[in-house]
């Protein structure tokens, strides 16, 4: 049974919090049946937002301090920035040939992280199978990437004919 919120136990509530105590601290002080929420919620009718300090944990952690870096005695020699030099463009490469699909080294058990995974074959059939070959861009081989990973087609709008397109809509 609570004794309830006398004026001794109000005024000691926010002294309390005001000192920045938290409120499991307020409660062990309190004593007598007050609870965390039962201060949380006192606190909060009271309207005491603002604290001098935030709680800080009962016990205080010891951490063991770091060795600093000694500054060497010689200054290190000045760094040259090169300038970058500019990458050949890489040529463009026409639509890629379709490979046939040989059986694959690998299966769903022998599958690795760096293997390709391009699937070969029907995956309801006992003959599929996985490239198995070594990833080099992403999840596939080189010549399955070249497959998998087409540069994004440009479209070409002829400024007529969407302007009339445009005009279509209005008409």
């Amino acid at each position: 049974m609570s004794l309830g919120w006398t004026e001794e136990r109000v005024g000691a509530l926010k002294k309390l919090w005001l000192e920045g105590q938290s409120a499991s601290q307020i409660a062990k002080a309190l004593g007598g049946g007050v609870t965390r929420n039962a201060v949380i919620g006192k606190v909060h009718r009271l309207g005491l937002s603002g604290r001098a300090a935030p709680s800080q944990p009962v016990r205080a952690t010891f951490r063991t301090p770091r060795p600093r870096p000694q500054p060497s005695a010689q200054p290190s020699a000045p760094r040259r920035i090169e300038a970058a030099q500019p990458r050949p463009a890489a040529p463009v490469q026409p639509s890629p040939v379709p490979m046939p699909d040989l059986p694959g080294t690998a299966t769903v058990l022998t599958l690795g992280a760096h293997m390709c995974k391009w699937p070969i074959g029907d995956p309801s059939s006992d003959g599929f199978s996985f490239c198995g070959r070594r990833a080099a861009e992403g999840v596939y081989c080189v010549e399955h990437a070249r497959v998998a990973y087409q540069p994004q087609a440009k479209k070409g709008k002829d400024g007529a004919s969407e302007l009339a397109r445009s005009l279509r809509r209005y008409i």
